[in-house]
C-alpha cells in the first residue's frame, strides 16, 4: 500500500466516525445532511458552484503597494471611453494602426492564419514593426488621450506557430506522452523566448484540458485524461513562459501567460467542441480544475472563460464561477479574457453587445470584427447602469495590473526591446534541439513483434504514406493557419519531415531508401516504414462521430495490406491528436509507434526507430500512453484515472501508462478484432465518400489555375490566380468559421478552381451505386455565360458540364443544394476508378458564388443527367 493510498483511507475512515457521531447526537442529523446535498445538487443543475469546496487563496502573488497606489492614480485620470477601450481586443485582419490611434484598446490578436500585411510569409521584422507601429499607436495621446501601452496576444500553443520558420513543438498529447516536467519547462522557455522575439507581450497558453471523450477535436490540446500529468505541466509551462519570481521573470524573453479554457472544456457530453458539461462540482474540481491550480500557484497572470458550458450555463456567463470561485475565493488577482466571440454565445448576448459577460467577470472581450459596435454598445450599458461602473473599474484595474506587472509601461518599446528583431532566436538551433528531444521522447511504441525494431539502417528501406513527407501534416492544427492545412515542407525553413530523417540516418550508414506515397516501388524493399494517420485539424473541425481511423475509406489500411500481401516487414508510424480504434491497421503492422503529432522536427522519430550501425539502439522509447487506447471503436470515453472517476468496467487494448521499450520482449496479437460495434455509422460511410465539410478531405487540397498559371495551391484563407484577379478563393462562413469557400470569376479570362490529392480516388463503387457529387451552394452574382462543373482522372481524363442555367435559376444569396449522378461524368469519358481532380469549378464569365459539404454519396437515379437541385 503506498502513502497516498493509507491517506485516503484514514481520511474516510475519519469521515465514517463524524458522520455516526452526528447521527448519534442529532437525531436529524442525516436528514439535515440530505437537504445539504440537494439544495446543493440543485445549484449544481443550474450552473451554480459552491465556493467552499475550492482551495482559497492560491493566487500566490505579492500585491506590491507602490504598483497597487500607481493603478489608482491612473485610474482616476481615465474617461469611461479609454477604460471600455481597455476592455475591447480587436484582431489584426480587422482593425488598423489608425484604429489603436483613435480608440486605444488594451490589447489586440492575432488569431490563427492572421498575419502582418496579411502575408503569411511575413519576416520576423514585418512582426516587430506591426508591434512597434501598434505599441506607438496605443502611447500617442492625440486622439484618444490615452498614453497607457497595448499588449499584443497570440495563440503560441505549440511553440512560436503562426511565424514561418518558427520552432514547432509536438501538440500537448504528445508532450503528456514524455511525462518530463523538467523539458516541458524547457519547451515553454524556448516558445516565450522566440515569441519576444516578434514584439508579442501574450501568450494564449498553456491548455489545461482534461479531456475524456477522444471525439473531441481539441484532444490534441490536452496533456492527458490524467490529471495529475495536467497538474504537474501547468506549473512548469507558466513559469517557463513568465520566468521565475525575483529572477527572470517577465525579462525580454519571457511574456505574460494564459491557462485556458475555463472551465471543463474537456468533459462535454459526447466530446462536442464547445458543448454542455454535465460533471459534479466536485468532478470539475477533482478532473477539469487541477491545472488551474497549480497554474494559479505559479502566478498565471490571465486565465480565458472556456466556450463551454456546465450544467447549461455558459462559462462566459458564470458569475459563480468567474467570480465568486476564481477571483473572490482562489484569490485571482490577474484579468480573465474571453475566447473568441465566445461572449456572442450568451443567451440574449451577440458578438456586438453582451453586458452579461462584463458582470459576469471577463475583464476584456474577445471581440475580432464587430469591435466597433461592441465599444460603443458597452458605453451605452454602461451610462444606463446596465453595466456598473465598479465592475468596470475593477476589470481595467486587473488589466493595468497585469501590464504593470509585466513591466509594460517601463520596459523599451518592441522595436528597441533587446530579444526583438533577432532572426537567430527564430527557429534556432537550441530551440530545435529542445523540439528534437520532446519528439524522441513522445513517442510510444505500442507493437514491435519478434523485435523488429529497432532498424539496421543499412538496408533496401522503403518509406511511404500520405504522412512520411510532410511536415504540415505531422504538425497538425494550429500550425500557421488556424486549421493547419494548405501548408508546404517549404513553409518550414530549419524543419524535418519524418522520411527527411530517415534519409538521414539510412544513408549516412550505407543503406538505400525509396519515397512514395502509394507504397509503389522500384526495387522490393527489406522493410517498409508507413507513415499515416489523421489530417490537420483545430476546435470543432476535429470533432468526429466516432474513434474508428478512416471509417468506410480504409485507403490506409489498403496501403498496409498491399505490403504484407508482398511479405514486406511493415513499421507504421501513426500520427493522430488522440488515440483511435487501429485494431485492423495494428494487424497489418509488425510494429506500431503512435508518434501523435510531432511538429517541425521529424528527425526525432528516425533517432529512435533505427539503430547505430553495431545494431545498438541511438535511443530507447521512454513515452507511455497518456491517453489509454481502445480495443474497440465504442469507447469513445475510456479513462483512467486511479480509483477516481474511472471509466466503468475499464477495458483498453493498451491502457493508460503502456509503452514498450527494447529492453521489453512482448506479443502483439495480429487478430485484434476488427469488427465495428457501430454496424449503421460504418455502412453509412461506404456509401459516401467526403471532398470539402469546412476544410479538404481525404487529403484533397484546393487549387487555382489560368492561363498564367497552370496550378497554384492555396496555402491561407485567400488567394487569387496569380498576377491576375481572374479568380479570387476566399474563406467565408456560414455556419461556422470559415465553413464556405467563396469564388469570384472577374469574367477576364478563364479560371478555374479545383480540388486534388497526390492519390488517385475509386468511386467506381458510389457509381455503379448510383453516386451523386453533391454540394451546397450560394449564389452571389449569376454567370451570364458557361461555368462548368467536371472531375479529371489524368491530363487526359475528364469530363465536365455546363451548370450556368442551373446557378441562374437558384435565388440570389439563398444556400440551396445542388447534386449531379457520377454516371454522368463516366458517361461524358470519366474513367471512377483513377479519378484526380473530384471537383473542378471552371468559367470565364463574370460570377460569384459559394459551396460548402462538398460531398459524394450514394442516391442518384441513374436515368438521365440533368442537374437536381433543391
Amino acid at each position: 500500500m503506498n502513502i497516498s493510498t493509507k491517506l485516503t483511507v484514514v481520511a474516510l475512515s475519519t469521515l465514517t466516525v463524524t458522520a455516526c457521531l452526528t447521527a448519534k447526537q442529532e437525531p436529524g442529523g442525516q436528514e439535515q445532511k440530505n437537504q445539504q446535498l440537494s439544495a446543493k445538487a440543485s445549484l449544481e443543475s443550474q450552473g451554480i458552484a459552491s465556493k467552499a469546496l475550492w482551495p482559497k487563496d492560491i493566487h500566490r502573488v505579492e500585491k506590491s503597494k507602490l504598483l497597487e497606489t500607481r493603478i489608482d492614480t491612473l485610474i482616476a485620470t481615465m474617461s469611461n471611453e479609454q477604460k471600455i477601450a481597455q476592455m475591447v481586443q480587436p484582431e489584426i485582419r480587422s482593425m488598423t494602426v489608425t484604429d489603436m490611434r483613435q480608440y486605444g484598446f488594451g490589447s489586440y490578436l492575432n488569431g490563427g492564419g492572421a498575419f502582418p500585411n496579411n502575408n503569411k510569409h511575413a519576416k520576423v521584422g514585418d512582426w516587430v514593426q506591426l508591434a512597434e507601429d501598434m505599441y506607438q499607436a496605443s502611447i500617442d495621446s492625440s486622439l484618444d488621450g490615452s498614453t497607457i501601452p497595448t499588449m499584443w496576444g497570440t495563440d503560441a500553443v505549440h511553440g512560436h506557430n503562426n511565424v514561418i520558420g518558427a520552432t514547432i513543438f509536438p501538440h500537448n498529447i504528445g508532450l503528456g506522452a514524455m511525462n518530463n516536467p523538467g523539458l516541458i519547462h524547457q519547451v515553454a522557455t524556448a516558445t516565450a523566448s522566440e515569441v519576444a522575439a516578434t514584439g508579442i507581450d501574450w501568450v494564449f497558453a498553456p491548455t489545461v484540458a482534461v479531456a475524456r471523450d477522444d471525439r473531441w477535436g481539441r484532444t490534441y490540446e490536452s496533456y492527458s485524461e490524467y490529471p495529475a500529468i495536467v497538474s504537474r505541466y501547468a506549473s512548469e509551462i507558466v513559469s517557463g513562459l513568465q520566468g521565475e519570481p525575483g529572477k527572470d521573470q517577465f525579462d525580454s524573453e519571457h511574456v505574460i501567460s494564459t491557462v485556458k479554457h475555463f472551465l471543463g472544456d474537456g468533459g462535454t457530453v459526447n466530446g462536442k467542441d464547445q458543448g454542455n458539461n454535465l460533471s459534479s462540482e466536485q468532478a470539475l474540481i477533482d478532473l477539469h480544475a487541477q491545472g488551474y491550480f497549480s497554474a494559479l500557484e505559479a502566478g498565471v497572470q490571465t486565465v480565458m472563460a472556456s466556450y463551454n458550458s456546465w450544467h447549461g450555463s455558459k462559462m462566459h456567463g458564470n458569475k459563480s464561477l468567474l467570480t465568486g470561485v476564481l477571483k473572490d475565493h482562489m484569490g485571482f488577482d490577474g484579468l480573465v479574457v474571453g475566447d473568441w466571440n465566445g461572449h456572442g454565445k450568451i443567451p440574449n448576448c451577440s458578438n456586438n453587445s453582451c453586458a452579461s459577460a462584463i458582470n459576469a467577470g471577463v475583464d476584456i472581450i474577445m471581440v475580432p470584427d464587430d469591435w466597433k459596435a461592441f465599444y460603443h454598445n458597452t458605453l451605452q450599458q454602461l451610462s444606463e447602469g446596465t453595466i456598473k461602473q465598479e465592475r468596470v473599474d475593477d476589470a481595467v484595474r486587473r488589466i493595468l495590473r497585469v501590464k504593470l506587472r509585466a513591466g509594460l509601461f517601463d520596459n523599451p518599446s518592441p522595436a528597441s526591446r533587446l530579444a526583438n528583431n533577432d532572426k537567430h532566436i527564430i527557429g534556432s538551433q537550441a530551440h530545435r534541439d529542445i523540439a528534437r528531444q520532446a519528439v524522441r521522447e513522445s513517442l510510444v511504441l505500442l507493437k514491435n513483434n519478434n523485435n523488429l525494431l529497432p532498424l539496421m539502417p543499412r538496408q533496401q528501406v522503403l518509406v511511404t504514406g500520405s504522412g512520411a513527407d510532410n511536415i504540415g501534416m505531422q504538425s497538425g492544427g494550429w500550425t500557421i493557419s488556424w486549421q493547419g492545412t494548405g501548408n508546404s515542407n517549404d513553409d518550414f525553413p530549419g524543419g524535418s519531415s519524418i522520411y527527411d530523417g530517415i534519409k538521414t540516418q539510412v544513408s549516412n550508414a550505407g543503406g538505400s531508401v525509396e519515397l512514395s506515397t502509394d507504397a509503389s516501388f522500384k526495387q522490393k524493399p527489406d522493410v517498409a516504414i508507413v507513415v499515416f494517420g489523421e489530417q490537420p485539424y483545430a476546435e470543432y473541425d476535429g470533432d468526429i462521430s466516432t474513434i474508428e481511423h478512416q471509417p468506410g475509406n480504409k485507403q490506409d489500411l489498403a496501403l498496409l495490406r498491399a505490403l504484407k500481401a508482398q511479405d514486406i516487414k511493415v513499421v507504421s508510424i501513426f500520427l493522430s491528436g488522440r488515440p483511435l480504434w487501429v485494431n485492423a491497421e495494428l494487424n497489418q503492422s509488425d510494429a506500431f509507434v503512435a508518434a501523435w503529432l510531432p511538429g517541425s522536427e521529424g528527425n526525432g522519430v528516425a533517432e529512435v526507430i533505427f539503430s547505430k550501425a553495431n545494431g545498438e539502439a541511438n535511443y530507447d522509447f521512454v513515452g507511455k500512453l497518456p491517453f489509454s487506447w481502445p480495443k474497440s471503436d465504442d469507447q469513445n470515453e475510456l479513462n483512467f484515472a486511479g480509483a477516481k472517476n474511472q471509466t466503468a468496467n475499464y477495458q483498453a487494448l493498451f491502457s493508460y501508462g503502456y509503452g514498450l521499450n527494447y529492453r521489453e520482449h512482448v506479443l502483439v496479437s495480429n487478430k485484434l478484432n476488427e469488427q465495428s460495434h457501430l454496424q449503421s455509422a460504418a455502412s453509412g460511410a461506404e456509401h459516401s465518400y467526403g471532398l470539402f465539410n469546412r476544410r479538404p478531405e481525404n487529403n484533397l487540397e484546393f487549387y487555382l489555375a489560368d492561363a498564367a498559371s497552370p496550378e497554384l495551391l492555396v496555402t491561407g484563407n485567400y488567394a487569387t490566380t496569380p498576377g491576375s484577379d481572374n479568380l479570387v478563393f476566399d474563406s467565408v462562413d456560414w455556419k461556422k468559421q470559415e465553413d464556405t469557400r467563396e469564388f469570384t470569376w472577374s469574367g477576364n479570362a478563364s479560371a478555374s478552381v479545383y480540388l486534388k490529392g497526390e492519390q488517385h480516388i475509386d468511386l467506381t463503387e458510389l457509381d455503379l451505386a448510383n453516386g451523386q457529387l453533391v454540394f451546397d451552394v450560394k449564389v452571389s452574382s449569376a454567370p451570364d455565360a458557361a461555368v462548368f462543373l467536371g472531375m479529371a482522372c489524368g491530363n487526359n481524363c475528364a469530363a465536365k458540364l455546363d451548370i450556368s442555367k442551373q446557378l441562374q435559376a437558384l435565388p440570389v444569396t439563398k444556400w440551396q443544394q445542388m447534386a449531379i449522378d457520377i454516371s454522368c461524368f463516366s458517361q461524358a469519358g470519366l474513367n471512377p476508378g483513377q479519378i484526380t481532380k473530384p471537383l473542378i469549378f471552371e468559367s470565364s464569365s463574370a460570377a460569384k458564388f459559394s459551396i460548402a459539404n462538398v460531398r459524394i454519396a450514394k442516391g442518384g437515379q441513374g436515368s438521365n443527367c440533368s442537374l437536381s437541385g433543391n
